[in-house]
């Protein structure tokens, strides 16, 4: 892989690490706060529900944004693009879909049965 199509990825991954910031720009937490005591019991219910949502979201924010952030230590490292597993060189299309991926389609889905 040439110096450009890193730069490219590279790009990319910055922009998805960004996308994905834990806190708004004013630092407060993305997650609401339950239900609590205001409100009749369905809208308690409703109010823990979406809090669940959030929190659920919000943890699979964190991990895929440690996955960018191993890409990127793989492109200073100048292992990126190449298999964890197998070592062999990703895709180029798997990496346009899933440029954080540690992973050839083949390994990825022999890891998943």
């Amino acid at each position: 892989m040439d110096r450009r199509e890193l730069d490219r990825y590279k790009r990319a991954l910055l922009a998805k690490r960004d996308e994905l910031s834990l806190e708004d720009a004013d630092g407060k937490s993305p997650i609401p706060a339950a239900g609590g005591w205001e409100g009749d019991p369905v809208d308690q219910a409703n109010a823990d529900v979406e809090a669940e949502l959030q929190i659920r979201l919000h943890e699979t924010n964190g991990r895929l944004l440690r996955a960018v952030d191993g890409a990127l230590s793989r492109i200073r490292q100048g292992t990126f693009g190449i298999c964890g597993t197998c070592q062999k060189p990703i895709s180029r299309a798997r990496l346009e879909a899933v440029p954080w991926t540690r992973h050839c389609r083949d390994c990825k889905e022999r890891e998943h049965k």
